[in-house]
């Protein structure tokens, strides 16, 4: 903890437990003074004169008696000691992406991988390539490079189709231009710097982001921020003056103009994607004219170039023309497949001359659009049943556009339903679609089956799919329980990432094999894994274990769909050496927020390290999460704060009565709709929970729709569809959004809850949680609160990530004697 709060502001004191009373306002001044120290927790001496340092008034005297200190000696220790042990899991890097590429003498591999850098309070990002060899004995090798390569600065890298070309684009942190740089094998080819009256930063977030090379290679395709509009200038008196302009003079200011609609929790600040084009020979940036401002664009790829006809760039586009709702984690928002014709060299003065298509007028969803090898056929995803529902998330379609020949493209597209929603899968079939996106490219050499990653109700598995039939097979071993994200391929091999909650990610290589009728399958082997972990984090993971626990639903209705009157799943999180003095471990419910979405059976850093210090998990899965069928999702909206809390007590009933937990130590952990959850629990069930902790929870409906930045979601989980949604809550709405929220259960509340919040979160905001918590303050409750000042709705910045659990352990370990 030395090394990683070098230097820091003495203000993260706060942080970590100081109680600022008002009675100690001189305290709070000098805490709240912008001085810098070198801070230590795990020195003895620096700890004594922390504590001596809390414990002067303003005229230096000593005043230990009459300050109360938050950390005592015995509160040190331990964070010391849990400091150590989560910088060992925090330090495991991630595997973001892959590509293979294909030459002479085999195939090389290149990850992106990243590892969170504490000091920095960012993720460094890092590349590893390797060679793969196929031994005669059809066993597959990994020659890893020596060492990973820092990628600094770097926002994004794209291979270019051969592999011969890699583009990175570094994105400013101010006003600067972006650079676009491209690389060869062995040096910098070219650098360009695009200035921001040509664009702003480049759009690298996984949802707009859209970067694409041309078939040739000449041309990059790719979404950033339109460049800044002119805004009012005045001179040093005040005086405005004419003739706006986006440059600042000496002696004037830039007011700041008219708002706009942003798309919400993480787009603060952005401005409006737009399509650009750039000539990787000469630099040239040419904006994509014809598209309508109220699309916002994302997804972009180059249509097949044959035959000498037109290029299109076909996109996913977002309306945004009257309100922007948040988009981030949001699939319900209408969106469309566009295409619009890209002719270089020639004057694109008049944008009629060259219209923009949309691909699929027929259906509300469209988005992730990929084009066949052979380029006959156009694929994309649709999140139909979440837009037309009302759901931010749900079962999704996948889709087919037979792309003409010719280049012409109809007035109207056929779209073929390759694989359809599913309400109510039988016992171990397939579930439904519910991807976070495709590989860019996703082809089996047949030219007609593709390769996607899903959940598949715990676990997420790798498909195969055929296009033309829409068969659909399990491509990852069906016997796994682990949870299995493809990559990229090797021909018709796959290259993909494995874990479970007690195994860190492992790379795993799938090979093709053909049984005696044709039908494809995949033979996987064990990649030696470029993860590496220490020893005391391999010697904790090796002594947990983990199983799936089916709930038995408990409030059967006459009017409930089938699909929702199965069994939930929680998955079970345990050490092996647990009972060995007869005695369970303490137990941690954990519940995922949304409420559509899904804890997987994967692994991750900080519940790996809850387990490792002596805790047992239950990863609920309630009525609600996604692959499970749209039946069971679509069973919760309308009775939230009741069905999905019923489904949290069954299973941990459920895990009590088959002796798993001890029902004096449980404890429950949650963030959003999942602290929604956390806070209803300890509400409706005072005496089940002896300690709780709640990150950015949603606490109160009726205070929350007003200010957040999805209030259509309000209304969708308290009524159940989207007739009600209106800009002005009458009273009766309000009054319902009250009934079903936590803070209708607060006078029943009595356990100590510790609260995580940050204060640039625009999906709950920050007041929604300190409401909460002063009610509580008020019944005499015992809180904790932490606020993170720079942070949105994920609470993900490795620094906040890190203080977070590291409290959330020793908050634990508090109530449950450990």
């Amino acid at each position: 903890m030395a090394r990683i709060f070098s230097h820091y502001p003495i203000t993260c004191f706060t942080n970590l437990g100081f109680d600022l009373s008002s009675s100690h306002r001189h305290l709070r001044l000098l805490l709240f003074r912008p001085t810098f120290i070198t801070l230590s927790l795990t020195q003895s001496p620096c700890k004594a004169w922390i504590r001596r340092f809390v414990a002067m008034d303003s005229s230096g005297t000593d005043s230990a008696k009459e300050v109360h200190v938050g950390l005592d000696s015995t509160t040190e220790e331990e964070y010391a000691t849990q400091s150590k042990l989560l910088k060992e899991f925090i330090n495991i890097p991630s595997i973001d992406k892959a590509w293979i590429f294909n030459s002479g003498s085999g195939s090389q591999a290149m990850f992106a991988m990243s590892q969170a850098n504490l000091l920095a309070n960012k993720r460094k990002k890092f590349m590893l390539s390797g060679h793969i060899s196929k031994e005669s004995n059809q066993s597959v090798n990994f020659h890893w490079a020596p060492f990973p390569i820092e990628m600094t600065g770097a926002s994004a890298f794209i291979p270019s189709p051969s592999g011969l070309k890699l583009l990175v684009i570094r994105n400013p942190e101010n006003e600067s231009p972006t650079k676009f740089e491209i690389w060869n094998s062995s040096q910098l080819e070219k650098e360009f710097h695009i200035p921001q009256k040509v664009h702003g930063s480049v759009y690298v977030d996984g949802w707009f982001e859209g970067i694409s090379w041309n078939s040739d290679e000449t041309r990059v395709a790719y979404v950033a921020e339109e460049p800044s509009r002119p805004k009012p200038t005045f001179d040093h008196l005040g005086y405005y003056k004419k003739g706006n302009s986006l440059e600042k003079d000496i002696g004037s200011w830039k007011g700041e103009g008219d708002w706009e609609e942003e798309w919400g929790e993480a787009y603060a600040g952005k401005r409006q994607p737009a399509l650009f084009v750039i000539d990787v020979d000469s630099g040239e940036v040419e904006p994509i004219k014809g598209i309508p401002r109220s699309i916002s664009v994302g997804q972009v790829i180059w249509s097949p170039n044959s035959n000498g006809t037109a290029q299109y760039l076909v996109f996913a586009g977002w309306l945004g023309d009257k309100r922007k709702f948040g988009i981030k984690y949001c699939y319900n928002r209408p969106c469309a497949i566009y295409a619009i014709k890209f002719i270089s060299d020639e004057p694109k003065d008049d944008a009629n001359e060259f219209p923009i298509h949309n691909l699929t007028k027929s259906i509300s969803s469209g988005f992730c659009p990929r084009f066949s090898k052979d380029g006959k056929f156009l694929v994309f995803v649709s999140a139909k049943s979440a837009v037309d529902s009302g759901a931010h998330w749900a079962t999704e379609s996948l889709h087919r556009i037979d792309w003409p020949s010719d280049g012409k493209l109809p007035e109207s597209t056929n779209i073929v339903d390759v694989i359809q929603v599913v309400n109510c899968p039988d016992d171990g079939c397939f579930p439904g679609l519910y991807v976070t996106g495709l590989l860019c490219d996703p082809w089996l050499s047949d030219g007609h089956s593709l390769i996607l990653s899903t959940y598949w109700r715990s676990c997420r598995v790798i498909l195969s799919v055929n296009l033309l039939s829409g068969e659909v097979s399990r491509a990852s071993p069906s016997d796994s329980d682990d949870s299995w994200t493809a990559f990229a391929l090797d021909g018709d091999n796959i290259v993909a990432v494995s874990s479970s909650p007690v195994s860190v990610p492992e790379i795993k290589y799938g090979k093709k094999v053909l049984d005696s009728v044709g039908k494809p399958s995949w033979q996987w082997s064990n990649i030696q894994s470029p993860i590496r972990c220490s020893e005391k984090v391999m010697s904790e993971l090796s002594s947990l274990q983990f199983k799936f626990l089916k709930v038995p639903i408990i409030d059967v209705s006459e009017g409930l769909a089938e699909g929702a009157k199965k069994p939930i799943e929680a998955i079970y999180v345990s050490s092996s050496k647990s009972k060995e003095n007869g005695k369970c471990d303490p137990l941690i419910a954990v519940l995922h927020g949304g409420p559509h979405s899904v804890s997987p059976c994967s692994f991750s850093r900080n519940m790996a390290y809850l387990s490792s210090i002596g805790y047992s998990q239950l990863i609920v899965n309630y009525r609600g999460s996604l692959g499970y069928g749209e039946d069971a999702l679509q069973s919760l909206p309308g009775k939230v704060g009741s069905q999905d809390v019923k489904d949290v007590l069954a299973a941990v009933d459920y895990a009590i009565e088959m002796g798993l937990a001890d029902p004096s130590k449980i404890t429950v952990l949650g963030g959003s709709h999942g602290g929604f959850l956390t806070t209803h629990l300890i509400g409706q069930a005072p005496n089940k929970f002896v300690a709780a902790a709640a990150r950015n929870p949603v606490c109160n409906i009726a205070s929350m729709v007003g200010i957040t930045d999805i209030p259509d979601w309000c209304f969708f989980e308290a009524y159940g569809d989207q007739t009600h949604y209106t800009e002005a809550p009458s009273p009766e709405d309000l009054s319902r959004f009250h009934q079903i929220s936590p803070i209708s259960h607060i006078s029943k509340v009595k356990t100590p809850t510790l609260f995580l919040l940050g204060s640039q979160d625009l999906r709950v905001p920050i007041s929604n949680g300190f409401q909460y918590v002063r009610a509580l303050k008020e019944k005499g409750v015992e809180v904790k609160v932490l606020v993170f000042p720079n942070d949105n709705h994920p609470l993900d910045r490795p620094q906040t990530d890190y203080e977070s659990f590291l409290n959330i352990a020793v908050w634990f370990n508090k109530y449950c004697k450990l």
